[in-house]
């Protein structure tokens, strides 16, 4: 998807109208369903004309432009794709461009891919050649048509308004996908872009590349294990390379300067949090520092460690758990990863621990200092048991004690629900846990939203997915009891409505019957059989997600209404633990986290007619 597809002629001809913030205003709008800042528009006003006015001098008039160019599967997007033929084979070629207005700049603490504006010294910034590498990297990686193409893609930061205020940036050495040209090289630029595009249309090479099929996405967890073992199998963008940037930079300092810092990287569902954090293991284990991932979840914990370790046992070490650091040395680790941090208990003690050990000592405290690194990667809507308390709020008021330094970092960009903005943003007003209320679905053609008059019907569209080769599961709020299996090892079909009946997941480690352990519920394929929950679902994503909606939680006139006696869960049923209100906050926040977990589409079922014929009105329109 682009905001504006025009060519190099075109583009000039509509800037010198006036018009062409106010198009690209209009059609953000439209798709993304937000606003542009007056400064993206400023900088559509300042940038792209002259750029197109470079293509022309070049004799490259019939370049296409392809402007605010959304990179498959994300919500992040690029300045400009310039799409024609290589002058010398033919076949299409793509540059890609990042626009920076930029005069002046600096690096961060000597930072080659980290740096700085004049007036802002403590807000670093990517690289811009690193950035529009990353870029490219990423295209290849998930662009179908490019698949079969000899060298399609280029990438260069083009600096229009710099001189020599920026010439700190070629401390970077360049590479084919992050070549840099300012305003005073625009004769070199001109000629390198003549030595990949030719002055024919540039038509039939955008329509190659806005017509591709997303290449299938490097599921998180499928290559773990080429990913510790090996060499990085991710490709960072945006705000997760500045993450990883970041992360590397304090390590340095740490070891360096005797220095502490408390790093929290929060972001919503898809947002990469996790592949933040695979690719910093897999960093930090090859540069030889002590470094080890810990989450709250079982079941992503045994996930990553089977997959991550499968040729190598000693691979599971560097996965553990939460409650594992209460006797930890003190700054004994380089790094600590902090995956799904969410899900940070108010102590590490359970009702298995020593009495020698029920030190009362907050777990947020044991992780803060048991690195001089500890990264938390945290998404706030995600806390869906009582007890958790990892929020920035929190993170930041017990490192702020102690005297941590802390940095946030907020990841923006979407890569789950096929990147669509629109769809998260739906799901939070749709649950109250966003201002403005519900607000009926409009529709993104990069994401599939459905609503299933039986779970019967749900059941039969995801089998349909699943035929195709796509991943399906569905899953449930926890309004059924939960049953061991039976003496012969078969499961019991406890989530029953009407004539349709299905087992919940295994709840154990083990196989049970030809259904997978718990932990893999998510991933392996006979996982389908099942209907999972919260615990099962959180922290993994499939293609096709179908989500029923329990009597827990109805719509009644104009507002929710939780109903807390059709819950089974037993973290619930406290209620000097957990109050009404406390309940009503979690039980949106875990029907939140079932609603995100697909890439490509979610089909939603309700056992309650009200709320079935509400969630049509919203979804009639589309």
């Amino acid at each position: 998807m682009t905001l504006l597809r025009r060519s190099a002629v075109g583009l000039l001809g509509e800037a010198r109208g006036g018009s062409l913030g106010h198009r690209m205003a209009e059609q953000m709008r439209h798709e993304l369903g937000q606003a542009p800042s007056p400064a993206e528009i400023r900088s559509w006003n300042s940038s792209l004309p002259v750029l197109a006015q470079d293509l022309i001098d070049a004799g490259l008039g019939n370049v296409e432009i392809l402007a605010e160019y959304r990179l498959p599967l994300t919500s992040q997007r690029v300045d400009a794709i310039l799409a024609g033929s290589h002058p010398q084979t033919g076949q299409p070629s793509y540059v890609v461009v990042e626009l920076k207005q930029w005069t002046a700049v600096e690096l961060f603490e000597d930072e080659t891919s980290l740096v700085t504006l004049p007036g802002f010294p403590n807000s670093p910034r990517l690289h811009p050649g690193a950035q529009v590498g990353r870029y490219c990297e990423y295209l290849l990686d998930f662009t179908r048509a490019l698949q079969d193409l000899s060298d399609p893609v280029r990438g260069v930061a083009y600096l229009h308004n710099a001189t020599a205020g920026v010439d700190v940036l070629r401390r970077r050495p360049p590479d084919p996908y992050s070549r840099l040209f300012t305003g005073q090289q625009r004769g070199e630029f001109l000629t390198y872009l003549q030595s990949r595009l030719d002055s024919a249309p540039g038509v039939a090479a955008a329509d190659l590349l806005l017509g591709s099929a997303a290449a299938p996405s490097r599921q998180l967890l499928a290559v773990a294990a080429a990913e510790i073992q090996q060499r990085e199998q991710f490709t960072l963008i945006g705000e997760q390379q500045l993450a990883y940037e970041s992360v590397l930079h304090a390590v340095q300092n740490a070891r360096r300067a005797d220095h502490k810092t408390v790093i929290i990287i929060s972001g919503g569902p898809g947002s990469g949090k996790s592949v933040v954090a695979l690719s910093l293991l897999g960093e930090l284990a090859r540069q030889g520092r002590s470094a080890l991932h810990a989450t709250g979840s079982k079941s992503f914990t045994q996930t990553l460690r089977q997959v991550a370790g499968r040729r190598s046992p000693r691979t599971q070490r560097l996965f553990t758990y939460f409650n594992q650091f209460g006797a930890a040395e003190q700054n004994g680790l380089d790094v600590l990863i902090l995956d799904e941090a969410h899900r940070i208990r108010e102590t590490s003690a359970n009702r298995w621990t020593r009495a020698s050990l029920r030190t009362g000592a907050a777990q947020v405290d044991e992780l803060l200092a048991a690195a001089r690194v500890p990264v938390f990667l945290l998404d706030q809507h995600q806390v869906v048991r009582p007890g958790e308390m990892g929020t920035v709020a929190e993170i930041e008021k017990h490192a702020g004690r102690e005297g941590y330094e802390v940095q946030l970092i907020e990841l923006g960009e979407q890569f789950r629900c096929g990147g669509s903005k629109l769809y998260e943003q739906w799901v939070l007003r749709l649950l109250g846990l966003e201002k403005g209320g519900p607000r009926p679905w409009g529709g993104d053609p990069h994401f599939d939203v459905r609503l299933a008059d039986s779970p019967s019907e749900l059941e039969a569209w995801l089998a349909g997915q699943l035929a195709t080769g796509d991943g399906a599961r569905m899953a449930a709020g926890y309004c059924w009891d939960w049953s061991t299996p039976r003496a012969d090892g078969s499961l019991i079909a406890d989530v029953v409505i009407g004539n349709w009946s299905h087992p919940w997941n295994v709840r154990g480690d083990r196989a049970v019957g030809g259904a997978p352990p718990a932990a893999l519920w998510a991933t392996e394929p006979a996982g389908f059989g099942q209907v999972g929950c919260v615990y099962t679902a959180q922290g993994f994503e499939y293609d096709w997600n179908g989500v029923i909606i329990g009597p827990d939680l109805v719509w009644r006139t104009d507002r929710w209404v939780p109903v807390r006696s059709a819950n089974r869960d037993p973290d619930f049923r406290n209620r000097t633990r957990v109050s009404d209100a406390d309940f009503d906050q979690l039980i949106r926040n875990v029907y939140k986290v079932l609603l995100t977990r697909g890439m490509k589409g979610t089909t939603i079922y309700s056992t309650d007619r009200e709320t079935r014929d509400f969630l049509a009105d919203l979804l009639r329109t589309h």
